[in-house]
């Protein structure tokens, strides 16, 4: 792929061109009788946090029976570092039941999606967020979206700066059109002459752009996936500056080998007080030189491909003003999942409680969405979201603590200790029936899957193993596959790609380990490796470690234990 920054720009670039920064025909849409926006419309929504979506498990039906799609919209919150106030959190779970389908769902980016909502309810729904001093602007869109940072609210330098980075980061960067609040909030017009995108210029960035700030005691935040990444160098619990890692992402595309996940580079070490323009200097050189023709190819990682590493360093530096200094050795983080009683710094506690799937509702074997509610209004903690899609609730007494665990055993939401080491580190992303985008199940299978696994651990004996088990329903990577311990993307209908060998670091690919693999041959797929695994690994091996020390047989990956068959009836990748 080469860039050629004078090609036609894509219709997208086109929609965003001629909308009248983000306003296309939105407001006119929301006062007609249509259930649903039009295509170049549909793009503006997703910069105010908006994706129109419809029911795929009756798509068919409709179609024969001549009806229209069965349309409904997704809204993303913008949430700096997943930081909410209890007050806040009570308010979007009301709106949970008055404008969305009963639930709330954590995002793999520390934020909230509410689902279901018809298209007449969405002015009010996102009326109600501003009044929560909540938005969803910017939560989707060709922009930065939600700046990700470390979700346990320790009192610390390096914890309280990277947290407070975070807000300031979202604030510098934010778009500056009034579409948003002129359409959903107070109908006000601001003039466009007064009215400037001074980061974004009139065509917005040529794709979303992802930034994080990690520490290197804690990349719960996953920083090696980002667009741009801030990972703090501490010493003795102070930060002193941040390595730059640019160029991750992890969407791509099946049997389209000319995409592909990519793990970020650390181009050079910032000052705590230089982060912001760093940041913004990566963005501009993307804003400039990204692909705005072919949107398969317009993420940062291809455009640093396509330059070679010291070209883009060199726009960067450019741009900010400065000379590099180099990256800073340091530790590498691990990814702490926060499950359970933590102390924060303070003299008091915080407590995470695991999310199956980031989804927040109640059913019949847990009332978890109850319990949530009466955690905020009983203890008026901080709640704060994290990148693995649970909750932790902070500023807890040692009675509060108590009292918290009182009340998830009274819903039936299970602590920590009681959940299976293959679901507390497990992220899974929504897919159907609402995702355009799914080949495959993942949310709604993902529970049996996982318990599968869970058993197929325990069979070998590692059902102590702390292993991240993440899943999407296609390859675009929503939940950080490419460089889990064990990573399933889907294919078509039931039949998936087994990815092994990320880490607790976050800084490795994982490789292809058995391609089409039907869901209920997964486990079986495994288990040889596992199965060996437990009996030959080195002390403090990791599963992604083993896997590359055996695989040197011939260049390709052969697993056999006894007298199992060998896993080499799948397609095979070799490592390098």
């Amino acid at each position: 792929m080469t860039h050629v920054p004078n090609t036609p720009p894509s219709k997208v670039e086109r929609a965003k061109l001629e909308s009248c920064r983000l306003r296309g025909t939105i407001a006119e849409t929301i006062s007609s009788d249509a259930t649903h926006f039009s295509e170049d419309d549909v793009q503006l929504l997703k910069f105010h946090g908006v994706y129109q979506q419809d029911d795929r498990d009756v798509r068919a039906a409709h179609r024969r029976a001549g009806l229209e799609k069965s349309w409904s919209f997704m809204s993303r919150l913008n949430i700096p570092g997943g930081a909410l106030s209890s007050e806040q959190y009570l308010a979007l779970d009301a709106l949970a039941t008055s404008h969305a389908n009963g639930s709330l769902r954590i995002t793999s980016r520390q934020s909230i999606q509410f689902h279901g909502t018809l298209k007449g309810d969405l002015p009010a729904l996102l009326q109600e967020i501003d009044r929560a001093l909540l938005t969803t602007m910017a939560a989707c869109g060709d922009v930065l979206r939600n700046v990700m940072a470390p979700p346990a609210p320790i009192k610390d330098d390096a914890h309280e700066t990277a947290r407070r980075l975070a807000r300031e980061i979202t604030l510098a960067l934010s778009p500056k059109t009034g579409a948003y609040r002129e359409i959903w909030i107070d109908g006000e017009r601001i003039d466009l002459d007064d009215e400037r995108e001074p980061v974004y210029g009139e065509a917005y960035l040529p794709r979303k752009f992802k930034v994080g700030i990690a520490l290197d005691t804690d990349n719960s935040i996953d920083v090696h996936s980002y667009d741009c990444g801030l990972l703090g160098v501490t010493q003795g619990g102070r930060l002193v500056g941040f390595n730059l890692l640019v160029g991750g992402g992890f969407g791509m595309t099946h049997r389209k080998p000319d995409t592909f996940a990519r793990i970020a580079t650390p181009i050079g070490f910032v000052q705590v007080d230089e982060a912001i323009e760093a940041v913004r200097a990566v963005v501009e050189v993307f804003r400039d030189f990204g692909n705005r023709s072919d949107r398969r190819h317009a993420r940062l990682k291809y455009l640093i491909e396509e330059w070679g590493l010291e070209r883009f360093r060199d726009a960067v530096a450019q741009r900010a003003g400065w000379t590099w200094r180099e990256p800073v050795r340091s530790a590498r983080p691990k990814q702490p999942d926060h499950l359970g009683l933590h102390e924060q710094g303070d003299g008091r506690f915080y407590y995470g409680v695991f999310v199956q799937s980031g989804r927040i509702v109640d059913s019949d074997a847990h009332h978890i969405r109850g319990a949530f509610r009466a955690i905020a209004r009983e203890l008026s903690p901080s709640v704060h979201l994290t990148p693995m899609q649970s909750v932790i609730f902070g500023e807890l007494t040692r009675d509060d603590a108590t009292g918290l665990l009182e009340i998830l055993k009274s819903h039936g939401v299970a602590r920590s200790e009681e959940v299976s080491n293959a679901r507390r580190r497990s992220v899974v992303c929504p897919a159907l029936p609402l995702c355009g985008l799914a080949l495959a199940e993942s949310e709604r299978v993902a529970p049996e899957l996982l318990d599968a696994l869970a058993d197929t651990l325990a069979l070998h004996g590692l059902e102590d193993l702390e292993l991240s088990v993440r899943m999407t329903g296609c390859p675009n990577g929503c939940a950080r596959p490419y460089n889990a311990d064990i990573g399933i993307v889907g294919r078509r209908p039931g039949v998936y790609h087994v990815y092994v060998g990320g880490g607790e670091s976050g800084d490795r690919l994982a490789e292809l380990y058995a391609a089409d693999v039907a869901i209920g041959d997964i486990p079986a797929a495994l288990s040889p490796l596992l199965g060996r695994y437990a009996a030959e690994r080195t002390d403090g091996e990791s599963l992604g470690g083993f896997l590359r020390r055996i695989s040197k047989i011939d260049g390709r990956r052969t697993i056999v234990t006894g007298d199992e068959e060998p896993v080499s009836k799948f397609v095979q990748v070799g490592l390098p």
